[in-house]
């Protein structure tokens, strides 16, 4: 169809037209087309924008295309000859604050940059060839800007060869098979091939170098750096609605925290909803904490303690009247990576219906006044803590998300150093504890496998009669 086309000049118009028409002049002089049945469509013919319009999923005459095959079919998806932008001259609005509805609607769709080529057949009869109706598509390839070679039918393999049943008189039926005829790669070739490849991501990992930086802030010998990106997520199981959380962070001895870095926070008041037999609050409210650790005694009775999160949950009504709705606490975690802990709350009571009225009417019930008392209060200091005769009730629980980070220079020892670490509680101080603990169980173990190979090794005759010795000495 094309070769009858291009041949007369009143048909071409672009510069591609043009061109044709000067390729088909050539091949007439040197002995016409040696086969008239197979031929190409390439990106840039008018073929390609028709048959993308004009693509159906089904083969139904009573489809309807979706909006979207709509709104993909009128998308040129073609390499575009665009002009780099330069650095200096950005988009005056790089972010659109308010979208109509034509704009979501224009943009909505997926615009890749592909180059198209449909292999053809005419499978007219003979005498009838180059009419546009005897036209098929026998194979479409599509290379994309990712570099991706997309081949439709793909290639026939260990598969029966593709049918194509023409209506007409005859009811003519085609076969053809799809083969990948590119010639295989010699060793020397890939090796180059594999060269090139590695000097590019070596060049890209200089160049993601470069924009991320070496300006980090390392921290010193024997510090530990502690991140926790924290958010309350939800509490439930409590008494009365519209619940707020208070919390605060305690450092023991040996953290410290920037001069900056807020350790309490409180939630927004929230509503609570029925969620199965629970009334459940949802606070999704972040937080984040940065703290330091400093080995300042290296002795071996020295075990480091771990920060602590102190919270309370307290309920606000109508008249803003607050009442304490349960204590909790919550051992920061060891490990690094992401913990989802559900904490059990309590709240102190008295005895008696007078509690319970005030509670209920004016607000207000039995606080703590120091809230490290939920744990050990830091100002106590003997041997033991006795909470006899101090009554408590259940009540709900919270539940956190923490994403915690650590930072230190023991992480960059060697692999078989950070195999013998098991937790950094160990680099801590701890491991030479459980070291010593570690040494007097393998001394145990040791021996009794003496023992025991010392016993395989006696006769059999001296241990059965030292057995029956001992039992006649046991006789009254």
């Amino acid at each position: 169809f094309e070769v009858d086309l291009y041949q007369n000049e009143s048909a071409c118009q672009t510069p591609l037209d043009w061109q044709y028409h000067e390729e088909i002049l050539k091949q007439e002089k040197a002995g016409g087309r040696k086969n008239y049945r197979i031929f190409t469509y390439t990106d840039h013919d008018r073929f390609t924008n028709l048959e993308e319009h004009c693509q159906k999923v089904t083969d139904s005459v009573h489809e309807v295309p979706s909006y979207l095959a709509e709104r993909m079919a009128t998308v040129r998806r073609r390499r575009q000859d665009r002009r780099p932008i330069e650095g200096s001259s950005l988009k005056s609005k790089v972010i659109t604050w308010e979208p109509s509805e034509e704009f979501i609607k224009n943009n909505h769709v997926i615009n890749t940059p592909i180059q198209t080529m449909y292999i053809m057949g005419d499978l007219g009869p003979y005498g009838k060839l180059g009419h546009r109706e005897y036209e098929h598509v026998l194979c479409t390839i599509k290379v994309d800007s990712n570099g991706v070679i997309t081949v439709k039918p793909d290639f026939t393999g260990t598969k029966g060869a593709y049918r194509i049943e023409l209506d007409g008189e005859k009811r003519e039926l085609w076969k053809y098979t799809i083969e990948n005829a590119s010639v295989q790669v010699q060793q020397e070739e890939e090796e180059r091939e594999q060269r090139v490849f590695r000097d590019l991501y070596s060049r890209h990992k200089e160049y993601l170098r470069g924009l991320v930086g070496s300006e980090f802030e390392m921290t010193l010998p024997g510090t530990l750096r502690l991140f926790v990106n924290g958010e309350v997520v939800s509490a439930q199981g409590y008494e009365y609605d519209n619940l707020y959380v208070h919390f605060f962070l305690e450092l023991p001895k040996g953290w410290s925290s920037p001069a900056f870095q807020q350790l309490s926070g409180v939630t927004q008041t929230c509503a609570t909803k029925t969620v199965g037999w629970d009334n459940v609050a949802y606070f999704c409210y972040p937080f984040t904490l940065e703290v330091f650790f400093t080995q300042e005694d290296e002795s071996e009775d020295s075990l480091p303690q771990w920060p602590v999160l102190y919270f309370e949950v307290l309920s606000l009504d109508f008249w803003q009247r607050y009442r304490v709705e349960g204590y909790g606490s919550l051992v920061l975690p060891t490990s690094p990576g992401l913990h989802m802990l559900t904490i059990p709350t309590w709240r102190p009571v008295e005895l008696g219906t007078v509690s319970e009225l005030r509670r209920f009417f004016i607000g207000g019930s039995p606080e703590l006044e120091d809230l490290t008392y939920v744990r050990i209060p830091t100002t106590f200091k003997g041997e033991r803590l006795s909470r006899f005769g101090f009554r408590t009730k259940t009540t709900g629980s919270v539940t956190f998300r923490l994403h915690c980070l650590q930072q230190s220079r023991a992480f960059l020892e060697t692999s078989a150093l950070r195999q013998r670490m098991q937790s950094v509680l160990d680099w801590l101080g701890g491991f030479s504890q459980q070291s010593s603990v570690y040494s007097v169980l393998e001394a145990f173990q040791r021996a009794r496998r003496r023992m025991q190979e010392a016993r395989e090794s006696l006769p059999q005759d001296l241990i059965s009669t030292s057995a029956s010795t001992v039992h006649q000495a046991q006789e009254p």
